[in-house]
């Protein structure tokens, strides 16, 4: 696919590994930050290849779900390690249903702070 667009948001939260070497994490935070790349074929009849601003709202509502709150509390991380690579992965298939037909989502990639991040490719 010849066009590529890259959205970001930010979130900050609390988190644990539940599972961390045979016991859980303490609980501590994270300044977030998501990156979504989007790939398209070609480009609308608007000659946008995608939204820019419908997949940057889309993409800050599933980061609302998780800013100032506590990652393990999300109903889809029950039982689950909240990872990078598991969150990196949530917020792609997240992202899959908002994005425009023809698109699709190339990599997410989720940064826990400012040095370490995981990126998800479907």
């Amino acid at each position: 696919m010849p066009y590529r667009v890259t959205i970001e948001a930010r979130f900050e939260a609390a988190h644990f590994l539940i599972h961390y070497r045979g016991q859980p994490e303490p609980l501590h935070g994270h300044s977030y930050r998501v990156e979504v790349v989007l790939e398209a074929p070609g480009l609308d009849a608007d000659d946008l290849a995608v939204d820019f601003i419908a997949a940057k709202k889309a993409l800050s509502a599933v980061a609302k779900e998780f800013d100032y709150r506590n990652a393990n509390d999300h109903p889809a991380f029950v039982g689950r390690n909240t990872s990078a690579e598991n969150l990196a992965a949530h917020f792609a298939e997240r992202m899959q249903t908002a994005a425009p037909p023809a698109a699709r989502i190339a990599e997410v990639t989720v940064w826990e702070g400012p040095e370490n991040r995981a990126t998800f490719r479907p």
